[in-house]
């Protein structure tokens, strides 16, 4: 049972409760995360999803419960490990050096990935590959023409797409996105909607979103939190049409669908 469990969901969460000096953030959250799948973590604020993805990459430690990766439990793993593992988050914050360009943002990521981030004596021949590598990714998320653009000169969203690069360089198998379309606007939204749809062939991405258009767009799968608990999960239809689920967002007054929600 448990291999069957294990072939069909990269991530688990178990009993999974954080608590603050006896206030309950997380209480009682068990999540299955298909694998292949693109799933989305959304409620209303004060929820606790950004402390569900602090604990999943291990940011903050649990009060009880599990954490299962590919089967295993990765509970009392340390962030490095679980990133070495194969979850690696992004989108939390800035994930770039602003003054570099952004072939060299990628190259830090890869050198990083490889274990090898302070070794800049390396051979002309082994950085050129390495370059190979990062204009693959560039091209990857549409940046090919501007490799050698100083980061800060980038528009936003092509900020959030050189953001995803660095995350791609680490070879994720479980990509976690937090808020990935946060202040854009609708023409950024609808390019790094495309990105994270590329991004995830051949991966499991795990995504808070508060653009309940961009959940729809993509998301195989949806979990509600409200204070702190799941309230409901399924598709977008499911979700959408549960009076519940209009009832933490809006008072009963409007649908998931009329708006987006924190």
């Amino acid at each position: 049972m448990q291999d069957t469990m294990s072939d069909q969901f990269v991530l688990e969460t178990r009993g999974l409760v954080k608590e603050f000096k006896g206030f309950v953030a997380v209480n009682d959250v068990n999540l299955n995360i298909q694998r292949g799948h693109i799933h989305a973590l959304i409620g209303p604020n004060g929820a606790g999803k950004t402390t569900v993805f602090n604990l999943l990459t291990k940011f903050l430690p649990p009060t009880r419960g599990k954490i299962l990766f590919n089967g295993k439990d990765i509970t009392s793993l340390k962030s490095a490990a679980i990133a070495r593992r194969g979850i690696v988050r992004s989108f939390q914050i800035s994930a770039v050096f602003p003054h570099m360009t952004a072939l060299e943002n990628i190259r830090v990521a890869l050198q990083s990935f490889e274990g090898n981030s302070f070794q800049f004596w390396k051979s002309g021949a082994s950085l050129n590959k390495l370059n190979e590598r990062c204009m693959e990714l560039l091209d990857s998320v549409g940046l090919a023409d501007f490799a050698d653009t100083i980061t800060v000169e980038l528009a936003y969203g092509r900020k959030r797409a050189l953001e995803l690069a660095t995350t791609l360089a680490m070879e994720p198998e479980l990509m976690l996105l937090d808020e990935p379309t946060q202040g854009m606007g609708s023409e950024d939204v609808d390019q790094v909607v495309e990105l994270v749809r590329k991004a995830a062939e051949g991966r499991t991405v795990l995504m808070v979103e508060h653009n309940l258009s961009v959940v729809s767009k993509l998301c195989d799968r949806i979990t509600v939190l409200a204070q702190g608990a799941v309230l409901t999960e399924g598709d977008y239809q499911q979700v959408s049409d549960d009076p519940r689920v209009r009832e933490v967002y809006m008072g009963g007054t409007a649908t998931p669908k009329q708006e987006t929600a924190e």
